[in-house]
């Protein structure tokens, strides 16, 4: 499935409470407008009827291992980073049943397995959001082996962007080049004006049926002082990033040090609790499970999340091919950033930093890269200087 083109568009600037209008657009078209709230102690993604759901005078802080609600000094609506859901979870389920069978005298029946295709409008979607989006779309509908159920339910989702204009303190969008800006891949872009006891919003539409929505929601065109606004405060948010990638040769870098002694360590702290994997918007590792009814009469197949840090994972005839912890952690973090590149054309990670704040023990992928990195520099300085002499 290829990305809706992005068609530039004037910006127009709609007042803050117009929100309410735009999430009630979207439903009257009948969509299920789905975006951020406050639950159980963080923002989340979950269904919303009323902008008054959104996480107003809220902001999140995050550093490894670390995360905790904040409030804002001002009545900003999108002014955290991101909360552990991806959305992911309502593209590509985390439980979904495959088929069922029915005993039927001496066999069995397996009826047709319906699923009822939500229409849904995403609202508060990043630009790493969006580059994870256009990751899963080219892993589950592009390749030999089409994924009816993503297939299905990408086709139907509307798709409302917000700019970056805070990022948290584990994100590196910028070193990935994924953003904070939202370039590509939305119906509906915003950026969020906080200035002067005003809150506004300027909105571009990136597609006919964004235009065609927005005209539903009462604006005016943006004038050139707040087009200039709006740039700034992005522009300072790629300015903060609360972590730093040097992703030159990393495909390479990696490879040649599938043995260093970096693995070791880093094995020693990790859990395999496989949180990275779960909270991470890219991965995508799956695994079925059959079960039946005590009678016999029943049998289903259900498809789930599943975390290479698993044993069960790799398990073959004869046992686990990664068998050790450090097998495994190699194998996440050489998957993302660079087989990934081999096997899809891109990597597999995009900044967002959701794989370091909810790591319990705050293992950090950017800095186990930067110790590989540094070892590698340290030994071809030591071995210059041996030549040398």
């Amino acid at each position: 499935m290829s990305v809706p083109p992005h068609q530039t568009h004037d910006r127009v600037r709609i007042q803050g409470q117009q929100l309410q209008t735009l999430i009630e657009a979207l439903r009257l078209h009948g969509y299920q407008v789905m975006g951020p709230k406050v639950a159980e102690g963080a923002i989340i993604y979950d269904e919303l009827t009323s902008a008054a759901e959104l996480p107003v005078g809220w902001t999140d802080e995050q550093k490894g291992g670390s995360y905790r609600l904040v409030k804002r000094n001002d009545g900003a609506a999108f002014g955290y980073a991101l909360g552990p859901h991806s959305w992911k979870k309502f593209l590509h389920p985390a439980v979904l049943r495959m088929w069922k069978a029915n005993r039927e005298g001496n066999g069995f029946e397996i009826p047709p397995e319906t699923q009822e295709v939500p229409k849904l409008a995403f609202l508060g979607v990043r630009a790493c959001e969006l580059q994870a989006i256009a990751i899963q779309d080219k892993v589950l509908t592009q390749g030999a082996f089409r994924d009816p159920t993503y297939s299905s339910r990408r086709e139907n989702v509307f798709i409302v962007a917000v700019n970056c204009t805070q990022p948290g303190g584990t994100c590196f969008c910028e070193s990935m080049g994924t953003g904070p800006e939202v370039t590509f891949g939305f119906d509906l872009a915003l950026t969020e004006i906080s200035v002067d006891g005003r809150h506004d919003f300027l909105v571009e539409a990136g597609t006919a049926r964004g235009t065609e929505l927005l005209r539903e929601v009462p604006h005016e065109e943006a004038s050139a002082k707040e087009i200039k606004t709006a740039s700034d405060i992005v522009s300072q948010a790629a300015q903060h990033m609360g972590r730093q990638l040097n992703t030159h040769e990393i495909k390479e870098l990696l490879y040649r040090n599938l043995e260093h002694p970096r693995w070791d360590e880093v094995a020693e702290r990790c859990l395999n609790c496989a949180n990275c994997t779960m909270v991470c918007p890219t991965c995508f590792c799956t695994t079925v499970e059959d079960v039946t009814d005590l009678a016999g009469t029943e049998a289903e197949r259900w498809r789930k999340w599943d975390s290479c840090f698993t044993t069960d994972f790799s398990y073959i005839h004869g046992g686990s091919v990664r068998a050790s912890r450090k097998s495994r952690y190699r194998q996440w973090l050489t998957h993302k950033l660079a087989t990934w590149i081999d096997q899809f054309g891109s990597s597999g990670c995009v900044g967002c930093g959701r794989c370091i704040t909810w790591c319990p023990v705050a293992i950090d992928l950017t800095e186990e890269v930067l110790a590989i990195r540094q070892a590698g520099s340290t030994d071809s300085a030591a071995l210059s200087s041996k030549e040398e002499q």
